[in-house]
């Protein structure tokens, strides 16, 4: 014959019931769990006022987006209610190994018109630098006679 005391089966009888009343509530509730609604990369978002302005957030931009394993892509260009100039980078896994087309060692100089094609020109010397053991990289902007920009790159040692 099997004997149990009452303080051994008070316990079990107590967990028993809260199982059971658990299994009870989650069938009551169907659909209860959580649905994904929206999916996106992460982002950051800087306020700039001039060239220098935006290729250093683009490089905050950079340093942020390794947390994620990832490179910082331009989403938009805006203006907020105050009239700075804002842009937001949204993370994108990328690669950057690509090769660059500069030799070793060059200054990386592009000419450019709009804020994208300075950031664009920013992400290609970028590449280049990192290609070439050099993450950091500094720059210098001159205004042309013909209204457009020269930015010249240099990777710096660390």
């Amino acid at each position: 014959m099997i004997s149990h005391s009452y303080r051994t089966m008070k316990p079990v009888t107590g967990t028993t019931i809260a199982l059971a009343a658990l299994m009870i509530a989650s069938c009551a509730f169907p659909g209860s769990s959580p649905k994904q609604v929206d999916s996106s990369n992460p982002s950051v978002t800087y306020n700039y006022s001039n060239d220098d302005q935006l290729i250093e957030a683009n490089q905050r931009a950079i340093t942020y987006c390794t947390r994620f394993d990832s490179f910082p892509r331009t989403k938009n260009f805006s203006q907020d209610a105050d009239g700075n100039n804002v842009v937001v980078f949204e993370c994108v896994i990328s690669s950057l190994a690509a090769e660059s087309p500069n030799p070793p060692n060059s200054n990386l100089s592009y000419n450019y018109r709009t804020d994208q094609e300075l950031l664009d020109a920013s992400r290609n010397a970028q590449v280049y630098c990192v290609n070439h053991g050099s993450p950091e990289m500094s720059s210098t902007i001159v205004g042309n006679s013909n209204g457009s920009k020269t930015v010249t790159f240099r990777c710096n040692a660390t």
